[in-house]
């Protein structure tokens, strides 16, 4: 009894140390990812953002303004084309979706077998080997005579 409880305990404590190992190494993932994108936000910036160099004269200062505003706005319509193209995209999956899902039907039927049983195998397997019923459904038929047709 006692052996078995040194190996339960050994058993969390090793399950234990393996979650607390896969933790870990979650965590220096979670920490690479985060660093990775944070290197590719400053690559990204440095190539479309050039360094601000203000010149000295209010004209040239005007200008530059200019220039940030056609940028921003050439970004936004970009940003517009992108979201619609998104929102119509997801629309016709959901369609989709939708369409596939009619076509399916609500569930999956299950692929029914047939079940030869006498009805006296099914009363046994219904009432049990306890009770003893026999079933004739054939002698509780009347008997008919066929008439001549030709009479």
């Amino acid at each position: 009894f006692f052996h078995l409880q040194k190996k339960r305990r050994a058993a969390t404590a090793r399950r234990q140390h393996l979650k607390s190992a896969m933790l870990q190494l979650a965590a220096t993932e979670i920490e690479k990812e985060a660093a990775a994108k944070e290197v590719e936000k400053q690559n990204y910036l440095a190539e479309h953002c050039p360094p601000l160099s203000l010149p000295g004269s209010m004209q040239e200062l005007q200008e530059l303004c200019k220039k940030l505003h056609a940028k921003i706005d050439s970004v936004d319509e970009e940003r517009y084309d992108t979201e619609v193209k998104l929102q119509k995209t997801s629309k016709e999956l959901e369609d989709l979706s939708q369409k596939l899902f009619d076509l399916r039907g609500k569930f999956k039927r299950p692929p029914l077998r047939r079940v030869r049983m006498s009805a006296d195998a099914m009363l046994r397997a219904l009432l049990g080997s306890k009770h003893k019923v026999c079933m004739d459904l054939r002698a509780n038929l009347k008997q008919v005579k066929k008439e001549d047709t030709e009479k």
